[in-house]
């Protein structure tokens, strides 16, 4: 330990020192979601007027780079990132924030045959007493871009709860090129989403798709904190854990004795996860908890990992379907609002599961901003609206008003199945619709 405490104190520096190593044309990235380097972005936004065509790159910003905002017309420095939250959204329709599409097992691969990266910059634990800064709750892509890096910077929070692996969670010293002590905030918090009465009655519907022994994935968004909860009251036993992201409800189950990972094929015992984002009761909960287990992406993501493991149900969010089951999960027309993620690999892989569903989710209606209630079964997407999963990849879609499966169907039969769980009031205008598009919709056939 104390040769490493040498070296730890060798390449200590000011924020500031840190920053002073970015030079004009640099490839930067910072580490991922509630992970954001705010010391670090602090001191190189006080010299971004110095600097040109940097190029910054993260997977859904949490907080807004400084330097992006000191730079409304982006002469100096371009964001992009993997997965679109609130903060890139807003910056996208300013024009300030671009999109990489990417399938989300892929991006590892994609970092080390495509990306440069000049100065990587992770926020991290304390190190250890083998050398070592732990990752915490953000693992999907960060190894890839170290591995990369010309140069890393390890920016210091006391906050950060120390993950276990799986691998790649963490980086020794001798890979460290400076240290930053930052400013030790607490971990951004994101509180689970009140309970619609819509997401209960769907998530009512997709109980029934889950049996003992089943592996769960969830996508984000309200409905798995109430699938959750609703298995924390059930008599369901021996349940298993693998997905991209962990949330409280997932905390909530393994508690309730739902999740043992008894019946899994690989990863025995273990919650498999690649990021996590909740509130300080899941934070804690994966501190120094050998029950859970952090992978980089391409090996949560897999298809070729997702199926190993029996009875995959995977349950992911949607904004449309078309009825020519087209999912779109990441625009309405050519607004961007969030990204690919994992629904598609998930989608994928489940259906290659023994026993395993992949369920696609989504209110049959929403309100636009009149007030107007529309339909999230849609005849066809909106110019510009991006598919999300292809037909050919769907397996199940879920409304309030029932489940259809669309495996071996036929373009009409899907059509007729999708509008038989669209909201009654839309469901004749939907036929006609089907019936231009020569979908051979039979409206006897429509409940």
């Amino acid at each position: 330990m104390s040769t490493f405490m040498d070296d730890y104190k060798s390449k200590l520096v000011k924020p500031e020192a840190a920053a002073g190593i970015v030079k004009s044309g640099d490839y930067i990235y910072y580490s991922e979601f509630t992970l954001f380097p705010e010391a670090f972005d602090e001191a190189l936004a006080a010299r971004i007027e110095e600097l040109n065509d940097l190029y910054l790159r993260s997977v859904c910003f949490t907080s807004v780079p400084k330097m992006v905002l000191k730079d409304p017309e982006k002469k100096h420095i371009k964001m992009h990132d993997w997965h679109f939250g609130g903060h890139s959204r807003k910056l996208h329709e300013k024009g300030l924030c671009s999109y990489i599409p990417v399938t989300y097992h892929q991006g590892p691969r994609i970092i080390r045959k495509t990306h440069n990266v000049d100065v990587a910059v992770v926020v991290a634990t304390p190190m250890d007493k083998s050398g070592y800064f732990n990752f915490g709750i953000s693992n999907s892509v960060c190894g890839s871009y170290m591995s990369k890096a010309k140069k890393v910077v390890i920016e210091v929070n006391e906050n950060v709860p120390y993950c276990l692996g799986g691998n790649f969670e963490s980086v020794h010293i001798s890979n460290v090129d400076y240290i930053i002590e930052g400013k030790n905030k607490p971990l951004i918090e994101v509180p689970p989403i009140a309970e619609q009465e819509v997401e209960v009655k769907i998530a009512k519907i997709i109980m029934n798709e889950i049996h003992d022994g089943s592996t769960l994935q969830f996508g984000i968004g309200g409905l798995p904190n109430v699938i959750g909860k609703m298995i924390a009251e059930s008599d369901l036993k021996d349940l298993a854990f693998h997905s991209e992201m962990m949330t409280d409800c997932c905390v909530d189950l393994y508690k309730a004795g739902k999740i043992t990972g008894r019946k899994k094929a690989i990863d025995h015992f273990k919650m498999s996860y690649t990021f996590a984002m909740g509130t300080k009761k899941l934070y804690d909960f994966l501190d120094q908890n050998p029950t859970c287990a952090s992978y980089p992406v391409n090996y949560i993501n897999d298809p070729r990992i997702i199926c190993i493991n029996p009875k995959v149900v995977a349950i992911n969010n949607a904004i449309e379907v078309d009825l020519l089951s087209q999912v779109s999960s990441e625009s309405a027309g050519t607004r961007h609002i969030s990204g690919t993620g994992g629904q598609l690999d998930f989608i994928f892989g489940a259906f290659n599961s023994s026993g395993g569903k992949g369920i696609i989710a989504l209110s049959s209606t929403y309100k636009d901003k009149d007030g107007n209630l529309k339909s999230r079964i849609v005849p066809t997407l909106a110019p510009g609206t991006v598919v999300t999963t292809p037909r050919s990849i769907v397996h199940y879609v879920a409304t309030e008003y029932g489940i259809a499966f669309m495996k071996g169907l036929s373009t009409w039969e899907r059509a007729e199945a999708l509008i038989n769980i669209s909201h009654p009031d839309f469901r004749d205008e939907l036929v006609k619709e089907a019936q231009k598009m020569n979908l051979w919709v039979r409206s006897n056939k429509i409940k």
